[in-house]
């Protein structure tokens, strides 16, 4: 992994994204690029007055015992693991949830 200090923090080039590219573009290319992307359109008024603001919810600590591998495939999916477990988890409640329900 290759790592270029920036500021107080080494930034690692490892996702492959052209930071030198990056920090050449002018603002007109920036525009053009943002605008370019289908997931990054501008809102307008009408969006924002309908729009509300949505905390997520607290999670809680546990401990919890895993087989240990299950969740070195879980570490292996790369960062965020804790989160993917935690959304296995709700879909299978979700699941147990709808099936329940069918059932009464």
């Amino acid at each position: 992994m290759k790592e270029e200090l920036i500021g107080k923090v080494a930034m690692t080039t490892e996702n492959g994204t052209d930071w030198e590219r990056l920090r050449n573009m002018g603002d007109a290319e920036i525009h053009a690029s943002a605008m370019a992307d289908p997931d990054a359109q501008p809102t307008d008024e009408n969006f924002w007055k309908h729009a509300k603001l949505v905390f997520p919810e607290a999670k809680e600590t546990v401990t919890i015992r895993l087989d240990s591998e299950m969740l070195s495939w879980f570490k292996g999916q790369g960062k965020g693991y804790q989160t993917r477990i935690n959304s296995v988890l709700c879909a299978y409640m979700n699941a147990q949830s709808n099936h329940n329900q069918q059932n009464r």
